[in-house]
């Protein structure tokens, strides 16, 4: 009877139907000394040989037919070496502990190194009230932690703090390291000296696989001048290219109905239309995700349940009819119609909105707003915050409240709430001077504009968030914006990616990016992209030419 296979690869079992097969051998009556722990593993291979004991001449003629299980092993020694073989060292500039406080424990097996100029520098960094001093001192904690009760001259593992995700050590630079560099650059200059002990590091390490990592684009090219191997911090990044992010909705093949349309059942249910359909298709769909065809009999709908190969799909409300217009406003295209219907649904809590300049993501946010919160009192606040990014310079210090000092960054918020003003009033009789300013009055009494600076630590209940400039946010900040959201609150999104103004964010690593990735598929959440703007035609050709 032949022998079953050995497990293929570590940590791979027989199954049962092997085990039954394998012949039932009886073991050797030699003993083998179990090797001392504190051993390494080469004397634990020899020194029980030296202690077997001579077997029996029945069994020394009569070999067990089983082979001794040592293949296991010779898999789990490969496998360690070619884990130490890949193992890198990267040494972190500054502005990634800054960017990333908990930096020190997303690099899984490997080593981190921290030059003595970065601890430097983030002594400089640690005070005032901004994220940046805010990061600063959080790292300062997380090394205090990893060093207290360890030698600083010997590597430390860190997951000793009780990060269990990291399995590498962290070094810090406590010798001078001076290297040569192929071009003089001058010391004085904290960049540089990190240049300077990455280069000496590959030097004295010729066997490890030694890498920069750093947030600034000047320094990875200086790096690489150098001949320094250099990578970006990229755990934040979601996406490696823009194009890839999730839109929201998607146009069905022209074939739909014949792939996934003979088994179909339909139903109506409050005046809504399901269907459920089963094909390839269905597995590539996520919940919320709307769905459209212009192939006859044509169809627009909202994917409301997936499972496997399976989907439930149901008909929308058409915003863009004047019955159906939401404080006045009714949506113009398609993507406007799909972001009304997300953002008048009250079973949808988190809603986030892409587009470019013009294309209605303030004002549709606002004419929801104000609709659920006037009219049909679902919300009894709303609360517009932005981040306070300048895209020229400062103007220097604001005086007054805080909604005084934020008015400035309201702009838009001014310039919507005339038009949507307007618009739901131009068939009354309030057209007049005094009413119309009652009117607004009222509106305003009901609009709370909050900086983000003071969000930490609060609860909103029943209240309806409007984040604009969304784009411009880490995935830390939006992270602490969005868990203030109480009961009945709806949090709404907005930003445009190709507008970011914040140093060391990118498309991929953005907050809005972050969100939009992470709340697909929840039933709760929705998204779209809006892709054609609406403001006027000048604004809709300076896009395209500009």
């Amino acid at each position: 009877m032949p022998l079953p296979t050995l497990p293929s690869k570590l940590g791979a079992t027989l199954s049962a139907d092997e085990i039954k097969q394998a012949p039932k051998a009886t073991p050797p009556k030699s003993v083998l000394m179990p090797a001392s722990p504190t051993l390494s593993t080469q004397s634990a291979q020899t020194a029980p040989k030296k202690v077997v004991s001579p077997a029996p001449a029945s069994q020394a003629t009569n070999p067990p037919t089983t082979p001794q299980p040592t293949a296991p092993k010779a898999v789990e020694n490969t496998t360690a070496v070619a884990s130490v073989a890949n193992k890198k060292l990267f040494v972190l500039d500054t502005n990634v502990l800054l960017h990333d406080s908990n930096c020190l424990f997303k690099f899984e097996e490997h080593d981190v190194f921290i030059p003595m100029i970065v601890l430097e520098e983030l002594d400089h960094q640690k005070k005032g009230l901004s994220e940046v001093a805010r990061n600063a001192r959080q790292v300062s904690r997380h090394l205090e932690a990893l060093t207290a009760e360890h030698d600083i001259t010997q590597g430390i593992a860190l997951n000793s703090a009780g990060h269990i995700e990291a399995r590498g050590q962290l070094f810090f630079q406590t010798t001078a390291l001076n290297a040569k560099l192929p071009i003089h650059l001058p010391m004085g200059v904290a960049d540089n000296a990190i240049l300077h002990v990455v280069h000496a590091l590959k030097q004295q390490h010729p066997d490890k696989h030694v890498v920069m990592v750093s947030k600034d684009i000047n320094m990875r090219l200086k790096a690489r001048a150098l001949g320094i191997p250099t990578e970006d911090y990229k755990h934040d990044h979601v996406l490696d290219d823009s194009d890839l992010l999730y839109e929201g909705a998607r146009e069905l093949p022209e074939d739909f109905w014949q792939t996934h349309g003979n088994q179909m059942e339909s139903w109506q249910q409050g005046g809504i239309t399901f269907y459920k359909v089963q094909g390839p298709l269905c597995a590539e769909l996520s919940v919320n995700e709307f769905v459209y065809s212009e192939q006859e009999p044509g169809l627009v709908a909202q994917v409301k349940q997936v499972t496997h190969h399976k989907a439930v799909l149901a008909t929308i409300r058409d915003y863009s009819h004047s019955k159906n217009n939401v404080w006045g406003i009714t949506a113009r295209n398609r993507e406007q119609n799909f972001a009304l219907n997300l953002l008048m649904n009250p079973d949808c809590d988190f809603v986030s909105l892409l587009g470019q300049a013009g294309t209605g993501k303030t004002l549709l946010a606002l004419a929801s707003a104000l609709t659920q919160t006037l009219e049909t009192q679902l919300y009894n606040e709303i609360i517009i915050t932005r981040a306070t990014v300048p895209v020229g310079d400062e103007i220097g210090f604001l005086p007054g409240t805080e909604e005084e000092k934020m008015a400035p960054w309201m702009g838009a918020l001014e310039d919507n709430l005339e038009v949507l003003h307007l618009g739901n009033n131009r068939l009354s009789a309030l057209n007049n001077d005094a009413n119309r300013n009652s009117t607004m009055d009222m509106i305003r009494a009901h609009i709370k504009i909050k900086s983000m600076s003071f969000m930490r630590g609060r609860t909103f209940q029943n209240k309806f968030l409007i984040i604009d400039e969304a784009q411009n946010l880490t995935p830390k900040q939006m992270k602490t914006l969005v868990t203030r959201a109480g009961p009945g609150t709806k949090i709404v999104c907005m930003g445009n990616i190709a507008q970011i103004d914040t140093p060391y964010l990118t498309e991929g690593s953005s907050g809005l990016t972050y969100v939009v990735d992470r709340f697909k598929g929840w039933p709760h959440a929705g998204h779209i992209t809006l892709q054609r703007g609406e403001r006027s035609r000048l604004a809709d050709y300076a896009n395209e030419a500009l």
